[in-house]
């Protein structure tokens, strides 16, 4: 399996820290991680020293040669970046659990089952269940942890522990598929099941009811309307970067969201109450996802800066002070979340959308000041923030309805004053 070094075009690299990118950026930074798990995979490689991982590798490597979109897309997967990125951080520090790194058989079985080779490869059981990242889960009688072989056969076929059962949509005996809702040619795995797909003590315990798939399909249908409909370059970035949704527990009022470097491509996220939430969610996080993978590629805070413990900074999105890398990982996604009211607005008859472009507007460029005078981004890093910088500038001189711009300062000067009570800090 060939190793791919990436780095991003400066023109592409340019339009992202204007806070756009489209299809054509999101193409980059998808192949910048890609460049990154195959990195971790050949990390582990190297640190795993069992046959089992060799052999799970030499079959990856010939399921690539037949059919290279189907090892991509599983390497893409966002549970298997996750597991990657952990195991070799264990291996590092001389943790040895000898299922960890063996699960690369099972990210073997899924690219083989994809592309249709069959093949033999060890996978690890624990407490008698198999993942096959982006596909599910096999439950084996008995229940134990072992290594055990699994044989993949023509028409998604799979043999294990005394169990054959096919690889489809369908669930049958022995076998749970990821939960998959879409809109038109637009496809996304509801990931349920996977035990590397979030932090455990986040995410929903069980699987998601029919009627909860079928509101979840509901404020898909809706919010992908809205995008395609209103906001194109997100919806080309969304279409391009995020192929999974992580259902997790919600706060005791509202609803939450998140991303994470580990998992790029994966949002997690509370029950939707509605399409409208959720394209914003969307807009918000496919942000997060766009940074988090420039990070891999540019360095745009200094070494010494990232390692830093204390939390300084106001940030008017967050109840808590935060680190320069958090605070720029918040202005970066509330770029995105002003481009998306400030589009928004013109699609709607009352005042939110042009209180949310007005409030955010502002922050996210107060904030972008923060960082310019904080002396801790490299040159870079000065230069990606100043372009952000450029565009919300703009935005600043756009008009708003007097008593839309009355509502964000009252919301923005609450929340200000809320956040110095609360940190004995004033920014």
């Amino acid at each position: 399996m060939e190793l791919r070094p990436y780095r991003l075009p400066g023109d592409v690299l340019s339009r992202l820290a204007a806070g756009g990118g489209g299809a054509e950026g999101a193409r980059h930074l998808a192949a910048a991680e890609d460049s990154k798990h195959r990195g971790l995979l050949m990390a582990l490689l190297g640190l795993a020293g069992t046959g089992a991982v060799e052999r799970a590798f030499d079959v990856l490597a010939a399921v690539e040669k037949r059919d290279p979109a189907a090892v991509e897309g599983v390497l893409r997967y966002p549970a298997v970046g996750a597991w990657a990125n952990r195991a070799v951080y264990r291996l590092k520090r001389g943790i040895r659990d000898p299922l960890e790194p063996a699960q690369l058989g099972a990210v073997a079985a899924a690219a083989a089952i994809e592309a249709g080779v069959a093949c033999e490869t060890p996978v690890p059981v624990r407490q008698g269940r198999i993942m096959l990242p982006s596909l599910g889960r096999i439950t084996l009688p008995g229940g134990g942890s072992e290594l055990v072989t699994l044989r993949v056969g023509p028409g998604r076929t799979v043999e294990v522990g005394g169990v054959r059962l096919r690889a489809g949509a369908a669930g049958r005996p022995g076998w749970e598929p990821l939960h998959r809702i879409g809109s038109g040619r637009r496809r996304l795995i509801v990931d349920d099941l996977d035990p590397c797909r979030w932090d455990p003590g986040k995410v929903v315990e069980g699987r998601l009811s029919p009627d909860e798939l079928r509101h979840w399909q509901d404020c898909l249908t809706a919010a992908w309307r809205m995008l395609t409909g209103h906001h194109w370059t997100v919806a080309q970035e969304v279409a391009a970067i995020i192929p999974v949704l992580v259902p997790i527990k919600g706060p005791a009022r509202g609803q939450d969201s998140a991303s994470d470097g580990a998992r790029f491509g994966a949002v997690a996220m509370s029950t939707p109450p509605d399409g409208r939430w959720l394209a914003a969610t969307f807009a918000h996080e496919v942000q997060h996802a766009k940074l988090g993978a420039v990070l891999d590629t540019v360095h745009l805070v200094r070494p010494e800066v990232r390692t830093r413990d204390e939390r300084v900074h106001y940030a008017p999105w967050r109840d808590d002070p935060r680190p320069l890398s958090g605070l720029l990982h918040g202005a970066y996604a509330y770029l995105g979340v002003a481009g998306f009211w400030r589009r928004q607005r013109a699609h709607e008859p009352d005042l939110r959308p042009h209180v949310e472009f007005a409030r955010w507007r502002r922050s996210a460029f107060e904030v972008t000041g923060t960082l310019l005078a904080d002396g801790g981004l490299t040159p870079p890093g000065e230069e990606f923030v100043a372009a952000m910088r450029r565009t919300l500038s703009a935005w600043l001189d756009e008009p708003v309805p007097a008593a839309a711009a009355a509502e964000a300062r009252r919301l923005s000067a609450a929340h200000r004053e809320a956040w110095t009570a609360r940190n004995g800090l004033t920014g």
